[in-house]
């Protein structure tokens, strides 16, 4: 619990630093961090929330389930896109130098974002629709439920099968352009023209994403890789491991990002530091 709020306090304190300066509300690639930003912290205090409620045990509605595990899957979404997003921007950076300016403008990058959000939403309408056809097919109580997580409001094997599907082809399609953004920086970064300080910083971020990348899908195996857990041992033991499991799976992969951006990056880390320890 102390891991999740501490970088739940980081994150938001280097949003509050994205905000607070004008030239990060300027800059494309920052608007982009601070979108993929809120998303994890969203996607964070709601994995929080539903984490607590388990622990303590505490009942509630299916409709107040529902509303957060909605809110946990559409963000987890909005984060590996946005990731493609931003190594997309990163190889424009650094092939096209010149153009990048009018080819990552702030309309097009506010039109990038609302682009990735509608995605996520579109997600998120195919499951309620989903759920709807099943309510007129079958019976199910919707008094107050024991334990909150997704596969109680999903509870049909279609759902099993549809997460599956949706999973690969995100993360594969998400991996496929940060890895083309990677290759082509790569090769970049030979040419004897470049700056290649900028084209290796670029390379390091781009491996960090996908680093991201890998363990935000893990994540999306969590309840799975507990249920499996929960076979072999028992008590404190299974405790301990779904509490290591929660930080490593549902903390960590939202928490790269002021890792990877916030202290990195040199123009950010001074103020983020400033705000830190005010």
């Amino acid at each position: 619990m102390g891991s999740s709020c501490s970088f739940l306090y980081i994150n938001s304190v280097l949003l509050f630093t994205l905000r607070n300066k004008q030239v990060f509300c300027e800059t494309p690639r920052f608007i982009l961090l601070y979108n993929l930003l809120f998303a994890d912290t969203a996607h964070l205090v709601a994995n929080l929330v539903l984490y607590i409620l388990a622990f303590f045990k505490m009942k509630m509605t299916y409709y107040a389930c529902g509303a957060l595990i909605l809110i946990s899957l559409f963000t987890l979404t909005v984060s590996p896109v946005t990731l493609a997003v931003m190594s997309v921007e990163r190889f424009v950076a650094v092939w096209y130098p010149l153009r990048h300016a009018t080819i990552f403008t702030m309309k097009s990058t506010v039109m990038a974002i609302a682009l990735v959000w509608a995605f996520s939403f579109i997600h998120i309408l195919i499951r309620v629709f989903m759920l709807l056809y099943l309510f007129t097919k079958i019976s199910f109580n919707l008094h107050k439920i024991d334990y909150c997580t997704k596969y109680v409001i999903f509870f049909a094997p279609i759902f099993n099968d549809f997460d599956e599907v949706y999973a690969l082809v995100l993360f594969l399609s998400v991996g496929a352009a940060i890895m083309a953004s990677y290759i082509g920086v790569a090769l970049v970064a030979r040419s004897a023209s470049t700056d290649k300080a900028s084209a290796r910083k670029a390379l390091r971020t781009m491996l960090l994403q996908m680093v991201q990348l890998c363990l935000a899908l893990i994540s999306t195996m969590y309840n799975n890789i507990i249920l499996l857990t929960a076979k072999i041992v028992r008590g404190l033991a299974l405790m301990c491991i779904q509490n290591a499991c929660f930080v490593f799976f549902n903390i960590l992969p939202r928490c790269l990002s002021a890792l990877i951006y916030g202290f990195r990056d040199q123009t950010i880390r001074p103020f983020l530091l400033k705000n830190l320890c005010p």
